[in-house]
């Protein structure tokens, strides 16, 4: 090393910073903090801590002596200072700054280090680096030192200068590290701006934490699965507790629909069908032109005068009923549903995406099908005048309307027209001499329907409001429980129960729905509320909810011995297992012993009905959440308006909390109502507060 290298210059105020290493009061120090690094003065000593004059503002603080550096220790015979700009520092705030340094003297003592390969103290570099060791430079080398400089390694008062390759590798990093928080500062503005966002701008790692809020909101996510920066954002923000907020925010970002629900978001529904999926379903509309097995075995009923009636935007039509008059005066009601397992093989890819939905939704902006469109309204659904696959099930009924003679089969038919309830309605009443078909069914089916009364059916046929996203505005569509949707709803309970009552006959497994014999009030009790609604409360609350098992068992509201769901396998997956047990059931009695097809047997089809169960859950939660939320949106642009309504009954009565029944909406809503509300009693409903995008809604009912 250079002899200039080992001179050592002096100081009248300062001492060898290692000549004792306890500190004394009076001392210029250096202090180590994570918020930053300061100078103060040794104030008095408190064991292994110090009090300490913090700062230019003095500030009076306690520390452990390891976080502090001895850089002037105070001059014997000194009073003792009152801070840094007290005598002996005379330290001024402007001196210490990094901005003093002379940037080529920082330069030229890394290079005379390098070569030299020495290390040597502070008071050392103070003098190559600017010039002297008095307390100022001292404490401006501290500090430069202690900053984010690369040159030096200072470590327990020893400085080296790192090697070139070091330099150039800390360089490097410190570049990315910059990036890196740039990219956070990006991050951390486009959240507190909540201004929309050009996704695809982004970069990929912005682009995925985007994802990971969408996630987190949907529920695929939890907050402990973010990552660090963004669950460190979301704190800041105060969103690390409320989704509701967090969805806001993406609405506001423009990256969530605000009528997106979030419990549909990363389920089977919100990704469609893939394009493998969309391929194959092609593939089986073409298929559906050839003869397949079995189809020869069909009988023929496209002779009849098949109808189906649905709502006018139904596309996808799985049942229809005929009248069959025989020779003997008898008539026989049939019901076709249509038979998707013609074309859809158990475990093959679109059975097993079906199986994974359980069902298809309803929503207020549309429906999101089992099946792809191009089969659930094509092939799969019976259309007017298309020969199709179906299975038919006829019943005969007694004159009272008891279920006779009856039987299942598979078939071809060919509906004739098809109505929508009102024009159904109209038929039914007018009952053209050319056409009673529809007339004469629907006096069968009420039969049918006074038959279950007698065995304690409940009949509560109300008015039903349901809101609708007609572009982009929500509209409120009310159906009436017409003649012709009770005949039709009639029709397919009877299809349930001669099901259910085949596979009992044939000890067949089936997934059968039951519900318990409710302990309803006393009639006296019901008979004094009014009929309608109120009375329907009463009763709906002594209620059950329904049992899917695969033995057979009653169904209390129904007034059925057994039922199963037979008339939706376009629509619901239980259905469709219920096809494929009659056709395995059928073929082992057709192929007789040694048949290839058997029926799954009661365990088996319990494991199969609690695979799909959950996700028909889900779907039933995600409609009712859709239509939650409609209900919400509606309500808010019809937010100056009332309603008379009725009181039902409390939910919750500590919280002034009812069900009250608007009869012009066809809703049942809750509402605050007053404390001495009682069954039947006239309310006036105002909207008090909504909010859909946070799911708020409360009404206010008054006495009408």
């Amino acid at each position: 090393m250079h002899a200039s290298l080992h001179c050592c210059p002096s100081s009248t105020l300062k001492a060898d910073p290692l000549a004792s290493s306890s500190l004394q009061p009076g001392d210029l120090v250096g202090v180590q903090e994570s918020k930053g690094n300061q100078l103060a003065v040794v104030e008095s000593l408190q064991g292994s801590k110090a009090r300490l004059k913090l700062g230019f503002d003095r500030k009076s603080v306690v520390l452990p002596q390891r976080q502090l550096n001895l850089l002037c220790p105070l001059p014997s015979g000194a009073d003792l200072p009152d801070g840094l700009g007290a005598s002996p520092w005379h330290l001024k705030a402007e001196n210490v700054h990094p901005s003093c340094l002379d940037r080529r003297s920082w330069g030229s003592a890394w290079l005379l280090l390098q070569e030299a390969d020495e290390t040597v103290e502070i008071d050392f570099f103070s003098d190559l680096v600017c010039g002297g060791s008095s307390p100022s430079q001292l404490a401006l080398c501290w500090l430069a030192l202690m900053g984010p400089q690369l040159w030096f390694r200072y470590k327990q008062d020893q400085i080296t200068a790192r090697s070139a390759t070091e330099l150039k590798q800390l360089r490097r990093q410190q570049r990315l590290k910059t990036l890196e928080q740039q990219k956070e500062q990006r991050w951390k503005q486009l959240l507190s701006n909540r201004q929309q966002v050009d996704l695809p701008s982004l970069p990929q790692t912005l682009r995925d934490r985007f994802e990971q809020l969408k996630d987190l909101i949907s529920g695929s996510l939890e907050f402990a699965q973010l990552e660090r920066v963004v669950q460190q954002s979301l704190v800041g923000l105060r969103l690390d507790q409320d989704r509701a907020e967090l969805r806001l925010l993406l609405v506001d970002l423009g990256l969530w629909d605000p009528h997106q629900l979030a419990s549909i978001a990363g389920t089977t529904w919100s990704s469609g069908f893939s394009p493998a999926l969309l391929e194959e379903a092609e593939r089986l509309v073409e298929l559906n032109e050839s003869e397949l097995p079995g189809d020869s075995e069909r009988i023929d009923l496209c002779h009849q005068r098949c109808v189906t009636i649905d709502d006018e935007d139904t596309r996808d039509i799985d049942d229809g009923i005929a009248l069959e008059r025989r020779d003997d005066g008898s008539q026989r009601v049939w019901i076709h549903i249509a038979d998707p397992g013609r074309l859809i093989e158990a475990g093959s890819a679109l059975d097993l995406e079906a199986r994974r939905r359980g069902s298809s939704l309803y929503l207020a902006k549309g429906n999101l099908p089992m099946f792809p469109e191009c089969l659930s309204t094509g092939p799969f659904s019976l259309r007017a005048r298309k020969r199709t696959a179906a299975w038919s099930i006829w019943a005969e009924l007694s004159s009272d309307g008891e279920l006779g003679d009856h039987g299942i089969q598979r078939s071809w038919v060919q509906p004739t027209y098809r109505l929508s309830y009102e024009d159904a309605d109209e038929l039914i009443e007018l009952a053209p001499p050319e056409d009673t078909d529809l007339a004469e069914l629907d006096a069968l089916l009420s039969r049918r329907r006074d038959c279950r009364v007698r065995h304690g059916a409940l009949l509560m046929d109300l008015p039903e409001g349901r809101i609708r996203c007609r572009d982009g505005q929500p509209s409120l569509e009310v159906s009436e429980p017409g003649r012709s949707r009770q005949m039709v709803a009639e029709a397919m309970i009877l299809a349930g129960a001669v099901v259910a009552r085949f596979a009992e006959i044939n000890d067949l497994a089936l997934p059968f729905r039951s519900q318990l014999t409710a302990d309803l009030p006393p009639s006296s009790e019901l008979d004094a509320l009014p009929d309608g609604a109120v009375r329907f409360a009463a009763i709906k609350r002594c209620l059950s909810r329904g049992i899917m098992g695969t033995q057979p068992a009653a169904h209390f509201s129904l007034g059925l011995a057994s039922y199963a769901q037979a008339t939706s396998p376009i629509r619901r997956y239980g259905d469709l297992v219920v096809q494929r047990q009659l056709q395995a059931l059928l073929s082992s009695k057709e192929s007789g012993e040694g048949s290839r097809e058997e029926p799954l047997d009661r365990d088996d089809l319990q494991a199969l009905l609690n695979d799909f169960d959950a996700a028909v859950r889900e779907g039933i939660g995600i409609s009712r959440e859709d239509q939650r939320h409609w209900q919400q949106v509606w309500f808010e642009h019809h937010g100056k308006e009332q309603w008379a309504a009725q009181f039902l009954r409390w939910l919750r009565p500590q919280d002034q909390l009812g069900l009250v029944r608007i009869d012009d909406l066809a809703m049942d809503v809750a509402a605050e109502c007053p404390r001495d509300s009682e069954p039947g009693e006239g309310l006036l409903i105002t909207v008090q507060h909504v909010d859909s995008a946070r799911d708020q809604l409360r009404l206010l009912a008054s006495a009408h």
